[in-house]
């Protein structure tokens, strides 16, 4: 299968921190990959290395066989890239229809429109709650709301950065079900960082285990399931 993504060799900081230290990966396009690792670890300044947000990077960063590291966040975003980030970042004090036309990158009302539509197939709830404002739902809903507004822009690339953080158990097995559903309806790549290594495992066709800013094994779910010391430290056996 093609590769979509590609990082090659690329380091990571923040000033004179240096955080990813010759990582390489690659999401294949239409598949579903996992990004590992203890807190710490470099998961959630991978996904900001790819969106160049607030780290300098070296390396190599490709996207649909172009490199985009150097290039500004806004124009990877509309090159096809959505970013999910931990803590949902949604505007509180607007409303669930106008956080999703935020995602929608100027279309027309017409597209807008059928955007929303869309999304709210996924999430019927948020249909319900178009003019209640963000800040008032639930957990759950917040981060339903946050991946429909990346929707909302239509991207080849999906990156989420631990959804299941802070929520029940059965809501976090609805919006996986529903991330596979997206990933087999729409052909959507997905780069999932979660802390539920078991879910992500079940969730996934790849998996990169990263150490202390470096990767230090990747495989299929299976062949990283049966690593003695991946289940000592992920799954708790």
């Amino acid at each position: 299968m093609t590769a979509l993504l590609e990082l090659e060799r690329v380091d990571a900081e923040y000033g004179a921190t240096a955080v990813l230290r010759g990582v390489s990966l690659a999401v294949p396009d239409g598949g579903m990959v996992a990004l590992l690792g203890a807190n710490g670890a470099g998961k959630t300044t991978t996904l900001r290395a790819i969106c160049q947000m607030s780290v300098r990077t070296r390396g190599a960063i490709r996207f649909a066989g172009g490199r985009i590291d150097g290039r500004a966040t806004e124009t990877i975003v509309r090159l096809g890239i959505g970013h999910v980030p931990e803590g949902r970042g949604t505007f509180h004090s607007l409303t669930v229809d106008e956080n999703l036309r935020l995602g929608a990158l100027r279309r027309t009302d017409r597209g807008i429109a059928g955007d929303r539509d869309r999304v709210c197939g996924y999430f019927p709830v948020l249909a319900s709650r178009l003019r209640q404002q963000a800040g008032t739902l639930s957990g759950g809903e917040q981060q339903m709301l946050a991946i429909s507004r990346a929707l909302m822009a239509r991207p080849r690339l999906l990156l989420l950065d631990e959804p299941s953080f802070g929520l029940a158990p059965v809501l976090v097995q609805e919006i996986f079900r529903i991330l596979k559903v997206i990933n087999r309806d729409e052909k959507m790549s997905i780069l999932l960082v979660e802390q539920n290594a078991r879910l992500a495992l079940d969730l996934v066709e790849h998996v990169y285990l990263l150490e202390t800013g470096r990767v230090v094994a990747s495989g299929p779910p299976q062949q990283i399931a049966a690593d003695a010391s991946v289940r000592r430290a992920y799954l708790g056996q």
